[in-house]
């Protein structure tokens, strides 16, 4: 292969998601000085200081070329953690100043079953020395606070039991508190809370269907788009929806990091669990499979990882 197929498919290999290691590895391998020295001459990655007459790699690259060598081993670390630990250090990372994102605070607490919650909290204390309420109460401010430390706090019913009488009446006590946003945000509503955070899933999905059927909409639509309140309502009552909205939106050209790091976390977090329907979801939506799109998108052993994961669930 000529230099500048092999400057082409490097420049490839590095300038993407994940890195493509086969090419690294056997183009890079076989570079004498003078032709990596062509490439650096060449390469976007690479700025010249004509002062001292070298060529230097560009910061910024390096810093994004360093991040995309990590997904694979991110992706092999967090899939083979106990499920407790991955949760507890997902949640400590969520809410550190520098990498905080309470939407996967809302996954863990809405979308994982009571077990898995409290393993979670167990996780939290003996990695950290402190509970994980304590730290949501401790990083979360303003109305939000309340909401997450009850979610998180949860330990909710699983059995079948239902009682639709106190659904009903729970759903107009959400109407009610949704026509009243503009004096008092939902979010603020003690009684709003209460049903989100101690009810089990299967009275929530009653809840839901009654206030469909008396709003005309279902509560998610209601709500803001984006809030915390609304992907509180998504990951109770469709999580294999909301996720594969995460996917989508961690796959789109141009994504920025925070919303590309939720591809490993999702498909390590659900891989083992409801994979299958997220597939569907994602193939409804898209119309193209989470797989194409993997394939697609990605590169090198993460992109390999990823979709070995993901076709476990046929």
């Amino acid at each position: 292969m000529a230099l500048s197929q092999d400057v082409d498919a490097i420049s490839l290999s590095f300038s993407g998601f994940g890195v493509d290691e086969k090419s690294i590895v056997t183009i890079l391998g076989k570079w004498k000085p003078e032709e990596r020295k062509s490439f650096r001459k060449g390469c976007e990655f690479f700025s010249n200081d004509d002062d001292r007459h070298f060529e230097k790699w560009n910061t910024d690259h390096m810093a994004v070329l360093k991040r995309e060598f990590s997904r694979f081993k991110n992706a092999v670390v967090m899939w083979t953690m106990h499920p407790w630990e991955r949760d507890a250090r997902l949640a400590k990372e969520a809410l550190i100043k520098e990498t905080r994102s309470y939407d996967i605070i809302i996954e863990i607490a809405c979308t994982r079953s009571s077990e898995e919650l409290l393993g979670a909290r167990k996780a939290y204390h003996s990695l950290f020395d402190h509970s994980i309420e304590e730290d949501v109460a401790s990083h979360v401010d303003g109305s939000k606070r309340n909401l997450f430390v009850a979610l998180v706090s949860a330990y909710r019913y699983e059995g079948s039991k239902v009682n639709d009488e106190t659904a009903k009446s729970e759903a107009k006590m959400l109407c009610k508190a949704i026509k009243n946003a503009k004096t008092q945000n939902p979010i603020e509503n003690e009684e709003v809370v209460r049903i989100l955070s101690t009810r089990s899933k299967l009275h929530l999905k009653a809840i839901f269907k009654h206030y469909k059927e008396m709003c005309g909409k279902t509560l998610d639509e209601d709500l803001e788009d984006g809030s915390s309140l609304e992907k509180a309502v998504q990951c109770l009552s469709s999580p294999q929806a909301y996720f594969s909205k995460v996917l989508s939106a961690s796959l789109k050209s141009g994504a920025d990091e925070k919303t590309k790091v939720a591809l490993t976390r999702v498909v390590a977090t659900r891989a083992d669990h409801d994979m299958k329907v997220i597939k569907e979801e994602f193939q409804k939506e898209n119309g193209v499979s989470l797989s194409q799109k993997i394939n697609e998108t990605t590169h090198g052993n993460y992109k390999t990882f990823l979709l070995d994961l993901i076709e476990r669930a046929a």
